[in-house]
């Protein structure tokens, strides 16, 4: 009952400033509610730490997963998001959009080897402190928020389409240059079998002339010798 009440308490404050913490023991899902209008975007990042009891303090270990689900009450618990990842330094995000107007329901469940060690250590201690601790951070309609959470993917984004855009430059000034050279080689073939076709025909023609020279200088010679 004290978890549940501090969860409820906790889950009013978050309708507000939309960032919170609390405890998991392993055993079931902790569940909270938000009334969203149509088409809020809802950005979520959260992470999770595990509990060590020599230390007596929060740690990350990838042992540790947490499964995100999302459903609208108001349809059947039509679920719109359901993904596992696995604990880390770094925060992971979920993104959904609100299809329609209506309460929402977000569920959060540990699980894997970390989460199953988490219940036996719960089974004898105050649940107030270990298992596992849920930092969650939501950004509920608010386009600034995310736009500024997101500037830095946005910015290397852009960066990267720079840099394709000028390699892309680079390319079709390439081409254009091939295709300068290949029209200047073409011409030059061009002109070239011309005046190889030329000066065959000149060829053939003096050697035609030469042959009937040839010919007619023969017969004369024939006939002055009286051989013919």
């Amino acid at each position: 009952m004290l978890v549940k009440s501090l969860l409820a308490a906790t889950a009013l404050l978050a309708s507000t400033s939309h960032a919170l913490y609390f405890y998991l023991d392993g055993t079931s899902p902790k569940c909270f509610y938000e009334e969203l209008p149509k088409d809020t975007l809802v950005v979520g990042t959260y992470k999770a730490e595990a509990y060590n009891t020599n230390t007596n303090s929060y740690y990350t270990t990838t042992d540790l997963a947490i499964q995100i689900t999302v459903d609208e009450t108001f349809d059947n618990d039509h679920r719109v998001v359901s993904q596992t990842s696995t604990s880390s330094d770094k925060a992971s995000k979920f993104t959904f959009s609100a299809a329609d107007s209506g309460l929402h329901r977000l569920c959060f469940t540990p699980s894997g080897p970390g989460a199953i060690s988490l219940q036996g250590w719960f089974s004898g201690h105050d649940s107030a402190k270990g298992g596992v601790k849920l930092m969650l951070d939501m950004a509920i309609g608010e386009s600034s928020k995310i736009e500024s959470d997101d500037k830095g993917k946005i910015d290397s984004i852009v960066q990267k389409v720079r840099e394709l855009n000028g390699r892309l430059a680079d390319i079709r000034r390439e081409q254009v240059f091939q295709r300068e050279r290949e029209a200047e080689f073409r011409d030059q073939s061009e002109s070239t079998n011309s005046k190889i076709v030329r000066w065959t025909l000149i060829q053939l023609a003096v050697l035609g002339v030469t042959c009937a020279w040839q010919l007619s200088h023969l017969r004369s010679f024939f006939i002055k010798q009286k051989l013919t």
